[in-house]
């Protein structure tokens, strides 16, 4: 019976006479290929990456600046793409500042709701927000102040305001804020309550995302807001935000009393 040897091996990774007969007699396994070549690879490949790339985000005076180092007819390729996106953002600019004609909140009557509403929406874009009567409902009064800021902010598309039950007589509290979106003289989206967003945790980017999705505004809209990350507390205006903690307070007050 064949009795098993042991063969001495120091380092089976070594690159020795004796490591290459032992792997050629299947003793010790073949040594594994060397990442060297292949994190070689990748570095020239960045480095060739990070070459094209060079001047990319820089402006025209940054690139004035590297005349002496760039080859002439990549740097201007380079300066007049920056001229076009430039002339591109200044273009888009004047027409915003050109269609921006509305810019605050319209306070309305009922008498003034066809003109400024249904006729204006054969023109632009028209949000009537309806509001509570009441000024204890958070959602409400949170949509009236993102309802400002966004007013300002998209001058081209015109936002209404008006206390619910005096646009139709005896409407529900419990179904404001409602949002009602016009065009060309219609309803083209209603939303009643907050409760498709997000609640009392609604944010403009939330409202803006509405606005994109009837196309009240396009998606690549400069004027838009970044995703940002939020917490808990910090899509509520303060003086909002403090009123319910308050309340919340005192419900947890009321409890220890009846408790006692």
């Amino acid at each position: 019976m064949d009795m098993p040897v042991n063969v001495p091996v120091d380092d089976p990774n070594a690159d020795t006479e004796w490591n290459d007969i032992l792997r050629k007699h299947g003793i010790i396994p073949e040594k594994p290929p060397s990442p060297t070549p292949i994190i070689e690879e990748a570095l020239t490949e960045a480095r060739r990456l990070a070459h094209e790339n060079r001047l990319e985000g820089k402006d025209l005076d940054e690139l004035a600046g590297l005349e002496d180092e760039e080859d002439d007819a990549f740097l201007e390729s380079y300066r007049n793409a920056a001229k076009r996106c430039s002339k591109k953002r200044l273009q888009e600019l004047s027409t915003i500042q050109s269609s921006s004609i509305f810019n605050q909140v319209y306070h309305l009557q009922k008498p003034d709701y066809p003109r400024e509403v249904t006729e204006a929406s054969k023109k632009h874009f028209v949000l009537v927000l309806l509001t509570s009567s009441q000024g204890i409902n958070t959602e409400s009064r949170l949509l009236i102040e993102i309802w400002r800021e966004l007013a300002r902010k998209f001058g081209d598309v015109k936002f209404c305001q008006m206390q619910a039950d005096m646009c139709i007589e005896g409407y529900p509290e419990r179904n404001t804020p409602t949002i009602l979106i016009y065009r060309e003289g219609n309803i083209v989206k209603q939303m009643v309550t907050l409760k498709e967003m997000n609640g009392v945790r609604t944010t403009i980017e939330d409202l803006e995302d509405l606005l994109k999705a009837v196309g009240a505004i396009g998606s690549q809209d400069s004027r838009l807001r970044r995703p940002k990350e939020r917490d808990d507390g910090a899509t509520l205006p303060s003086s909002i935000r403090q009123g319910a903690q308050h309340r919340g307070q005192g419900d947890e007050e009321s409890d220890e009393n009846d408790s006692d």
